[in-house]
């Protein structure tokens, strides 16, 4: 047995969607006693760090129902069924920016929110972009617009909460440590 182990006794799925399964599972806790836990399984998402020639981050601002509000990112999506991390880079790189890239380097991978979801995101680093000449289209619900930040003004942009997501403060903060602009 794992340590703290909760053993699943029973599953209940609420919600099969696109994005997510919502489900409630009954628990056996490490001490005997049951408890529910509400989960969200996810299929997994890959972030890009994308670093132009003349060394800007290039980012995207969209409209997030959530919060109610836009953000600045990185660009990410959802891992699709059968689709690497890395051609799930490439593709929401391309998709989201117009940009497209032949190397990648993957910088790290962490979970997203582990309290109640199984969302691994997988962060990718290129500083080798090539501008397409004919970029794929967005989906037909996504709608962003790229910005092309220097790292000071992107933590400016941190410091407003313009960019507020954990995905795009590690890549800044990853930039910064690392030294990479």
């Amino acid at each position: 047995m794992k340590k703290f182990e909760e053993k699943t006794i029973h599953t209940e799925t609420i919600y099969d969607g696109n994005v997510v399964k919502l489900q409630v599972d009954d628990v056996v806790l490490p001490n005997g006693k049951e408890a529910k836990r509400e989960l969200i399984k996810h299929p997994g998402a890959v972030a890009i760090i994308p670093i132009t020639k003349d060394k800007k981050i290039v980012l995207v601002e969209q409209y997030r129902k959530p919060l109610g509000k836009s953000i600045i990112e990185i660009p990410a999506g959802k891992l699709e069924p059968g689709e690497s991390p890395e051609l799930t880079a490439v593709r929401e790189l391309e998709e989201e920016t117009g940009y497209t890239t032949k190397k990648l380097t993957k910088v790290t991978s962490f979970y997203t929110s582990p309290g109640f979801a199984d969302e691994l995101m997988l962060i990718y680093l290129t500083n080798e972009l090539e501008k397409l000449d004919f970029p794929p289209a967005l989906d037909e619900d996504e709608f962003v617009e790229i910005l092309e930040l220097t790292l000071e003004e992107a933590k400016q942009y941190v410091e407003e909460q313009r960019i507020h997501d954990a995905k795009t403060n590690y890549a800044i903060l990853y930039l910064e440590t690392q030294e990479i602009l």
